[in-house]
């Protein structure tokens, strides 16, 4: 297998990128893909509680991808949004106010489960620069 010399996959360092073999970008021209987050510090590998600090803690991983890609926040087009409780999207409003504040991409919020019951939160994101 072999990636096209115009693709650049971004890690943050998060183990379970290794695990379940993902990026958490992938760049490829105009478009960078940036796959779900939560809200982890992955300097510490621990997870607030709070919805909003796992919010302002996924779009800063978020932002670090986009920028390692030759991209910034500016160019999300579009978020997807997942939350356990949909409460917790109505906690986590300022930060997508204080990080998208005039970008508003379009957004699909759906209530499910995730993987550990700590998350609260995951987004993934489309940027688009052309």
């Amino acid at each position: 297998m072999s990636i096209p010399d115009n693709r650049r996959l971004v890690s943050s360092g998060s183990p379970f990128e290794e695990t379940y073999a993902y990026s958490r970008a992938v760049a490829q021209g105009d478009w960078c893909f940036v796959a779900g987050t939560t809200g982890y510090d992955y300097a510490t590998m621990t997870m607030p509680e709070d919805p909003l600090a796992q919010a302002r803690n996924i779009f800063l991983t978020m932002q670090k991808a986009l920028r390692e890609a030759g991209f910034e926040l500016d160019h999300l087009v579009r978020i997807n949004a997942y939350v356990t409780n949909a409460a917790d999207w109505e906690a986590a409003a300022p930060a997508l106010r204080e990080f998208l504040g005039d970008i508003r991409p379009a957004n699909t919020l759906i209530v499910t489960g995730l993987m550990t019951p700590e998350m609260k939160l995951e987004i993934a994101g489309t940027a688009f620069k052309g």
